[in-house]
């Protein structure tokens, strides 16, 4: 499948990297250049046991793309995973800034039908936030394109997050759409 994953951080990266050993098109997205860049070169910005071998063979092989290029990455992505960071805000709450900027930034750029993926810890609700989101983009350019949104949270635990991402004990996956629960399904 063509995967499209918003956010080279730890998640983001280590999720991008898993599914592109298990054979998808992954591209990852990010705005910072020079951390793009970085990878692009076999230069891994975090330890995590086993990633740096699997990065440099699945970037080789054409499976994991790097770049900062958003509106080429929501063109390909038939499955658009959302691991931004979330941040403490003032008043301890999770600070979706990240989140629902994606989410914008795919609004704009999505031009067929995709299933957009929280993978970042968020508060329940942020499904609703980020469809708004996207919906609201939508309609400000007229455009019929169209999406699900599916909550797939992260259970990686540093030192074994590769581990955890390629053998998982558990897998959760909530969706109020049947068809975006299948894609999930496949990938």
């Amino acid at each position: 499948m063509k995967v499209t994953v918003f956010g080279t951080g730890y998640v983001g990266l280590v999720t991008g990297t898993c599914l592109a050993e298990m054979g998808n098109q992954v591209v990852c997205v990010d705005v910072d250049s020079e951390k793009i860049d970085r990878l692009n070169n076999g230069q891994i910005p975090i330890f995590e046991p086993g990633l740096t071998p699997m990065v440099v063979h699945n970037h080789q092989e054409g499976r994991l793309k790097f770049t900062t290029d958003a509106t080429a990455a929501v063109e390909q992505g038939a499955i658009i995973f959302i691991a931004g960071g979330t941040p403490p805000d003032e008043d301890g709450s999770a600070d979706l800034q990240y989140v629902l900027a994606v989410a914008n930034t795919i609004g704009l750029y999505l031009t067929g039908y995709a299933v957009v993926v929280n993978k970042s810890t968020v508060p329940v609700g942020t499904a609703d936030k980020v469809e708004i989101a996207i919906r609201e983009q939508l309609k400000k350019i007229n455009s019929s394109a169209s999406f699900d949104v599916v909550s797939n949270p992260e259970f990686l635990k540093e030192g074994d997050a590769v581990k955890d991402c390629m053998r998982p004990d558990r897998i959760v996956i909530g969706s109020k759409c049947p068809n975006a629960l299948e894609y999930m399904k496949r990938l």
